[in-house]
């Protein structure tokens, strides 16, 4: 991440100079008073942003840890064990990682947005204690981070809210274009994570801290739950995934009249399996709360260095040289010019490419219902912030070298880019 906040700042400081030097005074603002704002600006709403989330990690991580006490996250992961026993080897079967990973996965692949961002959290949490490189990535949580941000997504609801607000008179015409462009994105990430594992290994650290490492891990293992027992049977496990696999036909029939109901159902969900469990579930609540409260005031200073960032790049006009630069050539291939900044915007800034969407699809002459307005929407409903998410991931548990994670996050985004325009040029070219 070094690199990377180092080169986007530099880009966006040397594109304002070069607009500078032939800026005109009578043209208004110049573009280095426009990048001054920009900073402060970003500065100013990563703070609004990570306060915004302090109320939904303090809600989520407490019905995580309802979860959790009452034994569901452990029940998830023997539910599901021959899948993620194979992409996560080193992660035991049993362990807590296991579940918050998979709860991760479910909620963003309903569309829950920061809802899904506990839960991711948590996971992290829990695949730190495995890991013997403190500050250092692991294979598991590149892998995972990598699924994170490209995730098959069921029910973009955000999206489809959008869009009917626009006047779309088909708002869930995006679901099985998002589906085929997040299932092309997270096959690619599971491909690319592993296979740039091995050109960007761990290095070690100095000898004299090893012995320490070896007891901290051995102080982990211990604390591995006991409790977790056999996975179940084969045909258990099938008939899970034959149910998740249902859910795509049903999704796309019933999914506007689902989606009101799916947050309000997993918090009483939770809730009510923690009771039934036999847990205090108000007293579990508010301890996995403080700790929600806790995570979400730990990953202001990492917000606030990526959205800075990428602020100056926005406003550098950096992000418009590259689309005139390219626009000329997607173009030809089924991405229009007009939705290209919402393909460079999405990895960096959610809000921005959001913005972007909102435009392009209330604009009259193009409208949420034409090629470019449902392309966009899909864009927006199949891929993550893959510069916020790892902001945000390893933040909360202190990992600054991030090895091959955003290598394989971007690779899974720029595979999703073309998954959707692939399958828009298919259904709507």
């Amino acid at each position: 991440m070094n690199v990377v906040f180092l080169c986007i700042v530099l880009v966006a400081f040397l594109t304002a100079a070069w607009r500078e030097i032939g800026h005109d005074a009578a043209d208004g603002d110049s573009p280095m008073q426009e990048l001054t704002a920009a900073v402060v600006d970003s500065a100013g709403g990563a703070v609004e942003l990570a306060i915004g989330l302090v109320g939904v990690m303090t809600l989520f991580l407490g019905l995580v840890k309802v979860a959790e006490e009452g034994g569901l996250l452990v029940i998830l992961a023997k539910l599901i064990r021959p899948v993620m026993v194979r992409l996560f080897p080193e992660v035991p079967a049993d362990h807590p990682a296991m579940g918050a990973m998979i709860l991760n996965f479910s909620a963003n692949a309903l569309g829950l947005g920061n809802a899904a961002t506990p839960f991711g959290i948590r996971a992290m949490q829990e695949l730190d204690k495995l890991n013997p490189h403190k500050g250092t990535a692991t294979n598991s949580m590149a892998l995972f981070l990598a699924i994170n941000t490209s995730s098959i997504t069921l029910l973009p609801t955000g999206v489809i809210a959008l869009r009917a607000a626009a006047g779309s008179s088909e708002p869930a015409a995006i679901l099985p274009t998002t589906l085929f462009a997040t299932v092309c994105a997270t096959t690619v990430a599971i491909m690319a994570a592993m296979l740039y594992a091995r050109w960007f290994p761990v290095r070690p650290f100095p000898m004299e801290a090893a012995p320490a490492r070896r007891e901290e891990a051995t102080a982990r293992e211990e604390e591995l739950p006991a409790e977790a027992g056999e996975a179940y049977p084969g045909w258990v496990s099938v008939l899970a995934l034959l149910g998740v696999v249902s859910l795509i036909p049903l999704s796309i029939l019933y999914g506007r009249a689902v989606a009101p109901w799916i947050i309000p159902g997993l918090i009483v969900g939770f809730l009510v399996f923690g009771a039934s469990r036999g847990v205090r579930v108000y007293e579990s609540f508010v301890e996995g709360a403080k700790e929600g409260f806790q995570v979400a005031l730990r990953i202001i200073p990492y917000l606030v260095a990526i959205l800075v960032a990428v602020g100056m790049f926005r406003a550098s006009g950096a992000l418009q040289v590259m689309v005139d630069f390219i626009g000329g050539y997607t173009s030809r291939l089924g991405l229009p010019a007009e939705a290209l900044p919402m393909a460079l915007l999405r990895p960096l800034s959610g809000s921005g490419a959001y913005g972007v969407m909102a435009s392009i699809i209330n604009d009259p002459q193009i409208g949420p219902d034409s090629y470019t307005g449902l392309l966009v929407s899909t864009l927006q409903g199949s891929t993550e912030t893959t510069f916020y998410v790892l902001a945000v991931y390893f933040g909360a548990i202190q990992v600054r070298r991030i090895r091959h994670t955003l290598a394989a996050g971007l690779t899974a985004d720029l595979a999703g880019v073309a998954g959707a325009v692939l399958i828009c040029v298919l259904l709507f070219g």
